[in-house]
Parts: C-alpha cells; sequence; structure tokens
C-alpha cells in the first residue's frame, strides 16, 4: 500500500463525465459573480468510493432546478455510468457506501402544504437500501440515520430514529432530551429490529462496531439531574458512573446545549478502553481515556488552551478494520487536528500540499486495500471539492458550485477581538477584492448556541463579491470556546451577546478597514433575531438589516415549546430568551433603520407566525419595512432551492445598494 512517500500526480485517472453540471449562468457584463450561481443547490453533494474499490457512487443534480440522480460507475471506466438511478416521485437526498454491493440512503418527498406546530415537516421521508448486484431496492417508510455500518456484519446496519432535517442554522433546544431508538436495518428486505429503545433515563447511546450500546445519558426525573452510564461487552444493563449534574442550575446548561461532552469512540486496540469528552472542572473540554471495567476516567489523552476537544478523528482504512485513533479535534481557524498518528498526518499533509486552495481537507471514503480514495477539500476559495486518488495519481471529479470560479472567491482570516467588558471574541473576516475601507456586513450565526470555523460561507463569499467586507463573530454563547464563553451569554440576548456583534464591528473601523456609515446587519435564525434586535438599539451603528427566518417573538416561541417536565434551568434559558432578554416585536416602536424580511412559509423550526405578527406589529406601528416571502421554504438550507435562494439573493442584494440607509450600502 502506498501512502504517497513522493509528491501525489495530478493525472486523469480516467475520462472523466461526471464533473456534472448541464447549468449556465446569465451572461451579464458584471465583474461579480452572477446571482444563478449562487443560487444553485449542491450540484454534486455525495462521491463515493466502495469498500472494494471497484466502484463510484455519485449524487449529482444536472441542472439547476432538476432532483437529485444517483450515478455508480466502475472506478476502470468513468466514460459513462454502470448504473443511473432516482426515486421519483420522491428525491433521493442521501447515499453512501456500507458494503461492497450495498448503499444506503434517504430519500423525501414534499406531502403537505402547512406546518401545525413545531418540528412538523412537509416532507415524507423513506429509507432505502440499493443492491448493486441485483439493482433493486428494498425500503422502510421512515427516516432513519446511519449510527454504524456493521463492518463484521455485511447483512446489517445500525440504524437510529431521528430529526429530518437540521443543518446548523437554528437548534431545537429541547433536541436533547428527545429519546432516540436503535435498530438493526437489514439490508436484503428492508426489516428492522430493535436494539434500544430510548427513552427519558436512557435517551441516546454511543454503540461499538459490533453493534454492543456502551454509553449513554439521561435525566433522572425524580431529581433533573444529568447522569451518565456505560455498560461493558456482555453485559445487559446500564452502570451509573462519574458525577451527577443538577440541570435545575444553569451552571449545567453547557453539558446538554454545547454538543461537546460526552462519548467519542472505542478503543480500537483494547475494546475495554473508551475515550470521552468532558472539562472535568476546567473551562474547556478535553479528551480523556475512559475504563469500561470500572467506569473511571483514566488519564487526559489532549486538550487546548483556547477551544473545547469536540471530537475525535479515526482512522482512514476503516473498511481494513482499522478504527484506530488519529487525531482529536478542535476549533480555530478551521476545525484543527492534534495528530497521534504520524502516517495519517503525513497522508493529509501530502494532499493540502497537492490540492488548490486546501482547507479543510477529508477523506471521504478509502478502499480496504487503501489504494483509491475520495478526497474532498472545502473553505473559503473552493465551494467543495471531490477528487479521485488511486496509487500516486489524483484526479478532479466535480464541485458542489462548479459555476463558482475559485480565484473570484475571497480570502477570511481568523481574528480575535476585545468586547467592551473585556471578553475576548474570536471572530471570522471575509475580505472582497479592492482597497478599503469597505461596507461591512455583522453576519452572525444562527443556534445561537453552534459552533462556527472558517470554511466555505456562501453567504459571506456572495457579500463579499459584492464588494462588501463581512464579519462572522463568535459571540458569547457560541460552542466550542469553553464553558465560560457559553455561560457569558445566559440571559443575555438583545444585550451583551448584541454588544459583542457591534463591538466586532467597531474594532474593524478602528483598524481602519471599515466606514462607519456603511454597516449593516443579517442573519438568519438567531441570527434573524439579533438583526431585528439591531432595528430598535439607540445610537444605531447600523444603515440596516436584514433578518431571514428570524425569531421575532421569542416569548410566543417559548411557550409553544416549553415543556411541563423540562429541567428549571433549561426552561428558563428558553424563557430568557424572550421574557427577559429583548423581544423584538415589542421593540418595533423603536425601529429607525431599514428592514427586509425574509421567511419561509412552511418553517418547522421558527414558524411563519413571527414573520406575520412582526410584520402586522409593524404596520400597526406605521413603520414601513420590505417584505419576502419564499413559498415552499423550510428553514434549512438544504430546504432552499434554486427558485428561493434566486427570489432571495436577488432582493438581498438590491435592498443593500438601494435602501441601506440613506444612499445605499
Amino acid at each position: 500500500m502506498r501512502i504517497f512517500k513522493a509528491s501525489l500526480m495530478a493525472a486523469a485517472v480516467g475520462a472523466m463525465s461526471i464533473t456534472g453540471s448541464t447549468v449556465t449562468a446569465q451572461t451579464k457584463p458584471a465583474p461579480t459573480v452572477p446571482v444563478e450561481a449562487w443560487s444553485l443547490r449542491d450540484m454534486m453533494s455525495t462521491v463515493q468510493v466502495s469498500p472494494d474499490g471497484k466502484h463510484l457512487l455519485v449524487l449529482k443534480l444536472e441542472g439547476a432546478e432538476t432532483e437529485y440522480v444517483m450515478e455508480i460507475y466502475e472506478t476502470a471506466n468513468l466514460s459513462k455510468p454502470l448504473r443511473r438511478l432516482n426515486a421519483d416521485p420522491s428525491e433521493i437526498i442521501s447515499a453512501r457506501w456500507v458494503s461492497d454491493n450495498y448503499i444506503f440512503g434517504t430519500a423525501w418527498q414534499v406531502r403537505r402544504k402547512s406546518v401545525k406546530r413545531p418540528e412538523q415537516d412537509v416532507r415524507n421521508y423513506v429509507t432505502y437500501a440499493y443492491n448493486l448486484d441485483t439493482n433493486k431496492f428494498t425500503q422502510v417508510s421512515d427516516n432513519f440515520n446511519i449510527v454504524n455500518n456493521l463492518p463484521n456484519d455485511p447483512d446489517e446496519v445500525l440504524v437510529a430514529s431521528g430529526n429530518p432535517v437540521g443543518d446548523g442554522l437554528g437548534v431545537d433546544p429541547f433536541a436533547a432530551f428527545r429519546p432516540t431508538s436503535y435498530y438493526r436495518f437489514n439490508l436484503r428486505t428492508g426489516s428492522r429490529k430493535l436494539v434500544l429503545k430510548g427513552s427519558e433515563k436512557y435517551r441516546n447511546a454511543g454503540f461499538d462496531n459490533d453493534g454492543n450500546p456502551r454509553f449513554t445519558s439521561g435525566l433522572d426525573a425524580s431529581t433533573n439531574e444529568l447522569v451518565y452510564y456505560y455498560r461493558a461487552v456482555g453485559d445487559g444493563s446500564w452502570k451509573e458512573y462519574g458525577e451527577r449534574y443538577d440541570l435545575d442550575d444553569h451552571e449545567n446548561l453547557y453539558r446538554v446545549l454545547g454538543g461537546v461532552y460526552g462519548f467519542a469512540g472505542v478503543s480500537e486496540e483494547d475494546p475495554t478502553k473508551g475515550y470521552v469528552i468532558d472539562n472535568r472542572g476546567e473551562d474547556k473540554a478535553g479528551l480523556y481515556e475512559f475504563d469500561f471495567t470500572t467506569g473511571q476516567i483514566g488519564e487526559k489523552i489532549y486538550s487546548n488552551p483556547d477551544a473545547d476537544v469536540m471530537g475525535i478523528q479515526t482512522h482512514s482504512m476503516s473498511w481494513a478494520g482499522n478504527d484506530k485513533l488519529v487525531a482529536a479535534i478542535y476549533p480555530g481557524e478551521k476545525y484543527e487536528r492534534h495528530w497521534f498518528d504520524m502516517e495519517e498526518k503525513q497522508l493529509f499533509e501530502n494532499l493540502e500540499r497537492e490540492i488548490p486552495y486546501s482547507h479543510q481537507i477529508s477523506i471521504g471514503s478509502r478502499s480496504r486495500d487503501g489504494e483509491t480514495m475520495i478526497v474532498t477539500n472545502r473553505g473559503p476559495q473552493d465551494p467543495g471539492s471531490y477528487w479521485l486518488v488511486q496509487g500516486e495519481k489524483m484526479a478532479k471529479l466535480g464541485s458542489r458550485n462548479p459555476l463558482v470560479k475559485q480565484a473570484e472567491l475571497s480570502e477570511v482570516e481568523y481574528i480575535r477581538y476585545p468586547a467592551r467588558d473585556g471578553k475576548t471574541i474570536p471572530a471570522y473576516v471575509t475580505k472582497p477584492k479592492g482597497e478599503g475601507p469597505f461596507p461591512l456586513v455583522v453576519l452572525p450565526h444562527g443556534g445561537p448556541h453552534v459552533n462556527e470555523v472558517i470554511a466555505y460561507d456562501e453567504w459571506g463569499q456572495l457579500l463579499a463579491n459584492a464588494g462588501y467586507m463581512v464579519l462572522q463573530p463568535q459571540y458569547r454563547i457560541s460552542v466550542g470556546w469553553g464553558k465560560e464563553h457559553f455561560d457569558a451569554g445566559y440571559g443575555e440576548h438583545g444585550l451583551k451577546m448584541q454588544d459583542d456583534k457591534d463591538d466586532g464591528a467597531l474594532y474593524l473601523v478602528e483598524q481602519g478597514l471599515v466606514d462607519p456609515d456603511r454597516i449593516a446587519m443579517f442573519g438568519w435564525s438567531y441570527g434573524g433575531y439579533a438583526a431585528l434586535v439591531a432595528t430598535s438599539r439607540e445610537d444605531n451603528i447600523y444603515q440596516c438589516a436584514i433578518a431571514g427566518a428570524a425569531v421575532a417573538d421569542p416569548e410566543k416561541v417559548y411557550l409553544n415549546r416549553r415543556g411541563s417536565n423540562t429541567p428549571k434551568a433549561l426552561d428558563d434559558w428558553g424563557k430568557r430568551r424572550g421574557t427577559i432578554g429583548i423581544n423584538p416585536i415589542k421593540e418595533v416602536a423603536k425601529a429607525n433603520i431599514p428592514l427586509l424580511m425574509v421567511h419561509g412559509d412552511v418553517d418547522a423550526r421558527v414558524m411563519y407566525f413571527n414573520f406575520k405578527d412582526y410584520k402586522k406589529a409593524m404596520e400597526q406601528a406605521g413603520k414601513s419595512a420590505q417584505y419576502l416571502t419564499l413559498e415552499g421554504a423550510d428553514h434549512f438550507s438544504r430546504t432552499l432551492m434554486y427558485n428561493h435562494q434566486e427570489a432571495f439573493y436577488t432582493k438581498m442584494l438590491d435592498f443593500l445598494a438601494n435602501d441601506c440607509g440613506p444612499d445605499g450600502l
């Protein structure tokens, strides 16, 4: 097996026909990327090589308004597909190899015209298995996510019932307490067998490669305490370990809402050992060893002084039975790796050297002999590219967006700036071409308790291409930067969390990079909430705001979502977002800058009443604004079709250029 001891040779590996798009952009004499290009869904969303290295799986679009098709190629002949499949009237939205001849995935179909309650999807989902040998599908009418390929069982995979859609734009605070059930899914028959039923006490679990449940956590309803449990191989019941954490105390909320702490995996070398991520009384979470025979957390394997460890990376040779721990993952400029395996480190460094504009490199799939792999790259100047590596030859197969030229994309810089109370805020700045000072768009992420690093951000790149600098602040309550950074946002919606965003803009003004009279805010979900808060601030630094899928009435959202048995700290957290923090719908009389609101009318995360109620309140207050409804659009980016994005981007750019402040931004 060659591990790229020399430089990879960029060479054609065959006649490529899967670079794939018949979409053409409108020709116009403008120096920017056209809206039509930005509006595309991912033209190529999945490329994988089969475990035996003989076949290639591709999920792609062939036009701006077409649906995904699945193609299968022989790696020895990429000139034409061996199979070409769709799921009409449904659309295949995910696919992955789970054995040499089976592909597992999900399809969806819009079946309803409206949503009546939070998290109600307008789509129905089907989970399928496709047999390459027989050219037949088996399916079950439900949505399941792969938990483990079960490499020692060629006929079954471990799956979990899950939320249909989610991509970080908005976070359901009660998802952490929603029980998950686990099944063995038979690839041949489409039948499923229950392995573990989630409950309030044991809400979800981590498994080993043989499908044995090894780790879980849940709520002790009698005390409202978060409890961790474990099992050794062969155990038939859970054993409690470690401390209990009182969820009536908001000091423990990061354990639930941060998505950082918990089970990380089982040791490949010794099944009695595992890995957990915890802070063990420190501010930043680290990676620790766990002993399944004693239930004790052992020595710290790695921690970073500036950020939480958020996950682990295992060996790229998983199909060969190598699931060795090779790296710990933590946020920085990107998702950084602390390497434990120098051979894997060298492999990734070689790939980074050979792939143009390399940033976040990953090996999406690799044959069990190690000779064939699909490598992906995604970063500020790469919307997402797929590379086929065979031996020491490498060829680009395609891009998520082939219409965006990499040279037209902007660089992004990681900075840390001081907030007015002395707190240090990480942030990312997308730099437009040319010389400043620039007009600025502050782009806070949704969530708000999510993690964000430098990646390919379509909105940031679209705005930079139009001449705007873009600031993406990791304001307090953003996760991955330690418990104290998260806790500092408690009860500060619209208050100190909002100050952090303003302070970032003023910092760039002080650096001479931004024109102080040309600043706007645009956000989606919680970011949309922040944009509405920005419209009513005194001594406003913004010339306008764009609020997408905004939580416009967080008090009403809280009342619609609250549960009768919700732990006090979590209930208070939800309540403080609108009844103690700023509630935008009650601030409309103070609105003092132009506003554009955008919302999908079947949004299941931030329901459409937020848009309608806020619009009505503005009209009753005698305030003018611009409004855009995206018909048939849900909350999440993958549900925004070409027509939604074209309408939204066209309106946003026009609003910024012509209606933002006295003379436009």
